[in-house]
Formats: C-alpha cells, structure tokens, sequence
C-alpha cells in the first residue's frame, strides 16, 4: 500500500516458467497488496511455479483466450480485491519491476490516472535488443496514432502499464479485442474518455525467453492499430459509432 492506495500487480502469463520467478522476485512486495497471475492454458509448467512462489492469486484458463482475454482476467479479479493501483507486469523479465515503485508513486501523488512504461524515451529500446523492423514501425505507428488521437505519447505499444480503479471503471475494457490490440483499444478508450497519460523511461531485454510475436502477428497487430486510430477519429467527427469507444456512465 503507498499513500493509502492497495496496489496489484496483474501478471498476464503464456509459458513463462523459465523468466516468472526472476520477474516476481523483483516486486517491491513492501508496497504492493496483491499478486495476480492469469495463465492463458500455457503449455509448460507456469501454474506450478506460480504456485511454488506463493503467489496467492493463480487464475488458470481453460483453453486459450488470446493476450486481451487475459488481461481481461486480470482487471476483472483486480477489481474484485478493491485494488486503487492496477499495474501490469509481464512475466517474462522483458520490463523490469523495479519501476513499479516510481510508477506507482506517480499515480499514487495524484498526478496521473494512467502511466506507461516506455521502451522508446531514450535510447533503451534498441540497446536492449529490439530488433530493428519492430522499432521502425513502433515509430511510425506511434506518429500515425498521436496524429489521429491528438496526443503527444513516445510509443503507444509498450506492454507495462498502469491505471487507477476509476480509470478500469470508466471505460469498456471488455469490448475490447482478445488479440494484441487490445492494448491499442485500451489507450483509446483512456483518452476518447479524457484521462490523462503519464509516461516514464524504461529499460527492455529482448532475448530467447522473452515473449515476442513473429512478423505475421506484427502485421496483423499493425493492420489493427491503423484499424482503431481511425476509429477513433471518426467517432470523434460523429461520422462512425464503435462499441468499444461508448464510455461507462
């Protein structure tokens, strides 16, 4: 708990047995409330690692739900144990945990609902090994969405995030996608709904372990950001209705 906040860490986990207890041993356990693992029916032995780390949240799917329906998991069960700080942490030591202090103080001080962790102020992301095609389109989708969006963000495609209940209250995470663009979705339902973005620089790993989709799924994943950005500016001119962006009342 920080400045009378709980905060939970969400692990969003596939096959992520060889990097989970390296991951989770970096949480500042002094701070945060809860650990929730959703392991999306992964093929080796993540559950049990899970289990043997006492995390005491293990949520296991049935068949796969794809990377949205996990995190969809993970907000759910997050708001269920009355968390004010939800932070997502993927389990394969690509982002390191230790920022989950300086991110959770940012939103804790009331100065952001929403922070992301970016790989791209700086020079870290290149340095930690993205290869170079992904980094290249990670740039010119990012100036294509803060063009259409109106928003000045460094990258729109980290994976390490965090938002306040009210934030996961307020808007329709569960319209959302199952695939990876759920993440896209997410960020623009946050600002179709007015909330503001925080941003801090993040060191990244890319190596064997670390989870990475092929170039097929890149392109599928680009096809779909170029899909909600213009989504979103046409609701915005009232010249398209989409589901995902009908705010909560």
């Amino acid at each position: 708990m920080l400045k009378g906040k709980k905060i939970v860490v969400v692990m969003p986990a596939y096959n992520a047995a060889e990097t989970l207890e390296q991951t989770y041993r970096e949480i500042p356990m002094e701070i945060v409330d809860e650990v929730i693992l959703v392991d999306d029916h992964s093929a080796d032995e993540t559950v049990s690692v899970a289990e043997k780390l006492g995390i005491r949240h293990v949520i296991r799917h049935e068949e796969n739900k794809g990377y949205g329906g996990n995190q969809k998991t993970c907000y759910q069960k997050a708001l269920s144990l009355g968390a004010d700080v939800i932070i997502m942490l993927h389990p394969d030591y690509q982002y390191t945990p230790l920022l989950i202090e300086s991110i959770s103080y940012m939103i804790c001080n009331g100065l952001y609902p929403v922070v992301l962790a970016s790989r791209i102020l700086g020079n870290g992301a290149l340095k930690g090994g993205m290869p170079r095609y992904k980094y290249f389109f990670n740039r010119c989708l990012t100036f294509f969405q803060n063009l259409m969006i109106g928003q000045k963000l460094s990258e729109y495609h980290t994976g390490y995030r965090a938002f306040t209940r009210e934030v996961l209250e307020r808007v329709p995470f569960m319209e959302n996608s199952d695939d990876f663009v759920f993440d896209n979705q997410m960020l623009a339902q946050i600002v179709y709904a007015g909330f503001d973005i925080g941003e801090i620089t993040c060191p990244t790993k890319y190596f064997p372990e670390a989870s990475s989709i092929n170039f097929r799924r890149s392109c599928k994943y680009g096809f779909g950001v170029l899909r909600t950005s213009f989504q979103f500016r046409l609701q915005k001119w009232h010249l398209g209705h989409y589901r995902f962006l009908s705010m909560k009342q």
